[in-house]
């Protein structure tokens, strides 16, 4: 590889996920080696492109790079919006492509394209507010009981999602839902304990290498891994979890496939719940997993061997592989 690649770090962006990428590029750009040069591209809330305080065009800004690093998480950055503007000025980038990231941003459409062996799917609903008809909570509770899960379709970080017990909390979550996505999915509640397993592609000799899963403690006062216990630090997380041999090899097995199908790229990372008696859930694969220090990825990584400069400099060696 040669030295001194201009590597354009994107981060930011219009998503309410906007300040968890601030976060997961300044690790990036604090941790890039030596070979690698790295510019750090600002993406405003408004979708405004700058470098060094000066806002510019997209077009110009890749025009002086070698590679982008796509810090961004949620809407822009996960769904095809950036992959689209990247694919278009020619420049290679970590991460999805279009469509793997527009379908595994969907959270609806995840499920129903995916089939994994061992693995469950919850019940739900789905609801869109662009609907002609009027939404029955008593009709989505018939179908699927209480307590159930509330989750904006398109978003991340658990952003917008709640457990709620009643008919009145059910609405007052999906009015709520529809102001983070036009489409919002109501899901059985799957009580268990709740797990992540990462894959790194082209790592100790496999294509697609599945990491150990982790184990996430929320805070006794939280009923799920929200966004406030995500980012907060009040949670636990064990690497490796201590989760039964059979228990990991579903998992990982499941996140490698998740990645393949969903037509992903470089790394992701999957999550999970165990119910006790019905088994491993499904829940959603990351596309894009947090970077920051707070975030689940990195944990995986150390405990593979695998410290954050050595972690960038892989993927973006990866992501330099893909010609135009």
């Amino acid at each position: 590889m040669k030295s001194n690649i201009v590597v354009g770090v994107l981060r930011g962006g219009p998503s309410n996920e906007h300040e968890v990428s601030l976060k997961s590029g300044e690790v990036v750009l604090s941790n890039l080696p030596k070979n690698f040069l790295g510019m750090d591209i600002l993406i405003s809330k408004e979708g405004q492109w700058s470098l060094n305080n000066r806002v510019l065009s997209p077009q110009s800004i890749l025009s002086r790079v070698d590679v982008c690093f796509n810090a961004l998480h949620g809407t822009f950055g996960e769904d095809g919006g950036v992959q689209k503007i990247l694919d278009e000025a020619c420049v290679p980038y970590t991460g999805p492509g279009r469509f793997g990231a527009a379908l595994s941003m969907n959270k609806y459409l995840t499920k129903n394209y995916l089939e994994i062996p061992m693995v469950s799917f919850a019940k739900n609903v789905i609801l869109s507010s662009n609907s002609l008809e009027p939404f029955d909570p008593n009709s989505v509770l018939d179908q699927l009981g209480l307590p159930v899960v509330v989750k904006p379709v398109m978003s991340g970080s658990s952003v917008g999602v709640r457990v709620v017990s009643s008919v009145g909390e059910l609405e007052e979550a999906v009015k709520e839902g529809f102001k983070h996505s036009s489409s919002v999915m109501v899901e059985e509640y799957i009580e268990g304990r709740e797990a992540t397993c990462g894959v790194l592609e082209s790592f100790q000799n496999k294509n697609i290498f599945p990491l150990s899963p982790v184990e996430i403690i929320p805070p006794v006062d939280h009923n799920f891994f929200d966004y406030q216990a995500k980012y907060s630090g009040e949670s636990r997380e064990i690497c490796p979890g201590d989760f039964s041999v059979n228990d990991i090899q579903i998992m990982q097995n499941a996140s490698v496939l998740a990645h393949q199908t969903l037509g992903l790229q470089h790394y992701s990372r999957t999550d999970f719940i165990i119910h006790p008696e019905r088994g491993i859930f499904f829940l959603e694969t990351n596309s894009l997993p947090g970077l920051s220090p707070t975030s689940l990825l990195p944990l995986s990584l150390k405990e593979a061997g695998l410290e954050l400069p050595d972690f960038f400099e892989h993927v973006i060696d990866l992501a330099l592989r893909y010609k135009f």
